[in-house]
C-alpha cells in the first residue's frame, strides 16, 4: 500500500521555513494518551461526567457513620465497575489507534508534484 501526498507548493513557499520549525516530522499521531498520562488523564475525563461524580459523592457520603446506609465497600462497587469498564474500553481504543498510526507512518509514500 502506498500513501499518496499532494503538496500545495504554489502558495506556501514563503511560510515553509516557519511551518517546518513547528512541524519538523511528517508523523501522524491520533492518540491522546501516553503510557504515563493514561491513568490520570482518563480519570479526569471520567470524573467530568455527572453520573460518575454522583457515585463518587455517594461513596464519600457513605464513609461518614452518621449517614451510612450500606456497607462502605458496597457503594464503591458500581463506581469501580464503571470506571474499570470505561478504562478498558479506552485502552483498547488507544491501542488500535496507535497500531493504525504506526501502519500509516511506516508506509511508503508517493508524492505528486507539478
Amino acid at each position: 500500500k502506498w500513501r499518496i501526498v499532494f503538496p500545495d507548493n504554489g502558495r506556501q513557499w514563503k511560510d515553509w521555513k516557519q511551518a517546518s520549525t513547528f512541524y519538523p516530522g511528517n508523523r501522524i499521531q491520533t492518540t491522546k494518551y501516553t503510557w504515563l498520562t493514561f491513568l490520570p488523564q482518563n480519570l479526569f475525563e471520567q470524573f467530568c461526567r455527572v453520573g460518575n461524580l454522583y457515585f463518587l459523592f455517594l461513596m464519600i457520603l457513605n464513609w461518614f457513620p452518621q449517614v451510612e446506609v450500606f456497607h462502605r465497600e458496597i457503594t464503591m462497587l458500581p463506581l469501580i465497575a464503571v470506571l474499570l469498564a470505561s478504562m478498558i474500553k479506552d485502552a483498547v481504543e488507544e491501542y488500535r489507534k496507535h497500531q493504525f498510526d504506526k501502519i500509516i507512518n511506516y508506509s511508503k509514500t508517493r508524492i505528486y508534484d507539478k
